[in-house]
């Protein structure tokens, strides 16, 4: 029974994370809007995020995503306090180094980075669009609600700029080793397949952190 709560618990976290990954996809792609020159990055976003919030399927989907951060977080949270529970008391000897990598041991205190920079960009963006906390929102020239004079304020910011950059940081490392070992977890142990999968990881890490990283600094100065 133990174990298939373990298993169960630890499938949840490979699904619902994976489910990140493809939105954080998505979201990178909406945010290569912003490097446009302002003319043109206005409109489009500002129309991008009025079909986000009128369309009946994003909507369903963002219920899905909510869902996903919470049961991402539950589970991971669960299981990492039945492993100290388990190992209440640390090795005299430990060769992490030869057992696994920095990484792996460290995605608890990755998770909670990237939590704590989800709850910084909720309240700067989802509370205060979607729920109207704060200083109302603008209209632009088409009249839909200027979504990019929110963010290209924000990332005009350096200290916010700078925060959001760091953050990127503990996301890549996050997204690097979480991404393998999703497929592990779900049962896929295809020897060739593992390493395509890997290597597919580095890259995958890469981009979104790089990719998130930059674009506050490429509309700071732009």
């Amino acid at each position: 029974m133990a174990i298939n709560q373990h298993f169960f618990r630890k499938t949840i976290i490979a699904g619902s994370g994976l489910f990140l990954c493809v939105f954080l996809v998505v979201h990178l792609s909406a945010n290569l809007i912003l490097v446009l020159p302002a003319a043109i990055a206005r409109g489009l976003y500002n129309s991008y995020s009025t079909v986000l919030r009128e369309s009946l399927f994003i909507q369903i989907i963002a219920y899905l995503l909510y869902a996903s951060i919470l049961l991402h977080v539950i589970y991971a949270l669960l299981i990492t306090l039945k492993n100290r529970k388990a190992k209440p008391q640390k090795y005299a000897l430990n060769h992490y180094k030869q057992n696994s990598t920095w990484t792996s041991q460290n995605m608890g205190f990755l998770g909670t980075m990237i939590l704590l920079f989800i709850v910084v960009h909720l309240a700067n963006f989802w509370a205060r669009i979607k729920l109207g906390l704060g200083a109302p929102v603008g209209l632009d020239a088409a009249g839909y609600q200027d979504v990019y004079e929110i963010t290209n304020s924000l990332f005009h910011n350096i200290y916010f700029v700078c925060f959001y950059t760091l953050m990127a940081i503990p996301l890549g490392f996050h997204l690097h080793h979480g991404f393998k070992s999703a497929f592990k977890t779900l049962g896929f142990y295809h020897k060739k397949g593992l390493r395509i999968i890997a290597n597919v990881a580095l890259w995958y890490a890469l981009i979104i952190g790089i990719g998130f990283g930059i674009i506050p600094f490429i509309v700071y100065f732009k």
